[in-house]
């Protein structure tokens, strides 16, 4: 006999920001590169993480989401030859924060993207790599049965200094199993700098981990606002928008400026999403970090993007079966 029962499953997605705009490295000749991976490296520790991270910390506690999906979740590590390696984890640094809250998550799937090492001009090397991340609430009884990390098969291409680097970006999915039902999870940061890799991206997850015959909630800067053609690839593949169905304004999500000290918002496009398909039906979908008073108290925004967080409903019928494609 089949018995019917609720699944509620809170999500939240954010782009906490790498901390620095790469525009000087893309201007420099090769000779230059060395001053630009130190003003770089300079606007970096002013946007300082680590206090940023302790902001970051308090609006999502303000939510308590069972899943996070991260973007720009970086390691960037200064490399000091006479003295030692310092390492900059957000991940590790966000977790920390989280705990000093009372909420426990942990990495359940992670990508990892773009690398690259650089000089700077005090004869230190700079290395940085970008990362996506999915983090689960550990009390939650939520069991990861499966997860998948890849990166994308089309990427941006720029030219630095005279050499050519490949951006590489990616996704990552869980499959999770609570309540004798399993749903899955796809984070992402599609590519800002071209529709057509953006689009190119975004058909990989729609043929990949996005199909399947599971309840499945995309998380992710899309770098695509409504209606765009990115957007339209997933909406035409039966996802829907959750801001859309459940959000209240224009629900603006990107971006602030780079050193993060504006005085005003200036959040003017929604890019970042919690999209669902195959029975899930949205509750309700709020932003985090986008008020004056989210702000750290030397004057930092949490992120250049507000996060996107919402609760999700799922009836499902115990003792049925679902056909999967091994997706």
């Amino acid at each position: 006999m089949n018995s019917k029962s609720n699944l509620k499953i809170s999500f939240l997605t954010w782009n906490i920001y790498q901390g620095f705009n790469i525009a000087p490295l893309l201007a420099a000749s090769p000779e230059q590169i060395p001053a630009a991976v130190t003003q770089i490296f300079k606007q970096f520790l002013a946007t300082n993480f680590p206090v940023r991270a302790k902001a970051i910390a308090e609006a999502i506690a303000s939510e308590k989401p069972d899943l996070i999906g991260l973007q720009e979740a970086v390691r960037v590590e200064l490399i000091i030859p006479t003295f030692r390696t310092v390492t900059y984890d957000f991940i590790e640094i966000l977790l920390e924060a989280l705990e000093e809250k009372g909420l426990n998550y942990e990495v359940a799937a992670q990508n990892s993207n773009f690398s690259t090492q650089l000089p700077d001009n005090n004869g230190n090397l700079v290395r940085f790599l970008d990362r996506d991340a999915i983090l689960i609430r550990k009390d939650k009884d939520l069991k990861v049965i499966r997860r998948q990390e890849a990166n994308f098969q089309t990427n941006l291409i720029i030219p630095v200094g005279g050499q050519l680097f490949t951006i590489l970006r990616g996704w990552s999915s869980i499959d999770v199993k609570k309540d004798r039902q399993v749903f899955r999870m796809i984070n992402t940061h599609l590519e800002p700098g071209s529709e057509a890799i953006r689009n190119a991206q975004a058909t990989e997850i729609l043929q990949g981990p996005a199909n399947t015959n599971f309840p499945v909630v995309i998380t992710g800067d899309l770098n695509a606002i409504p209606n765009s053609s990115t957007y339209n690839l997933f909406i035409n593949a039966g996802f829907q928008d959750t801001w859309n169905r459940v959000g209240k304004g224009p629900g603006f999500t990107a971006v602030q400026n780079p050193d993060l000290l504006n005085a005003v918002s200036l959040l003017n496009q929604r890019i970042d999403y919690i999209l669902f398909k195959n029975g899930w039906e949205p509750i309700e979908a709020e932003l985090v970090g986008e008020s004056q008073g989210d702000r750290t108290k030397t004057g930092l925004w949490p992120s250049d993007h507000a996060g996107v967080s919402a609760k999700l409903n799922y009836n499902h019928h115990h003792g049925e079966s679902r056909d999967e494609s091994g997706n």
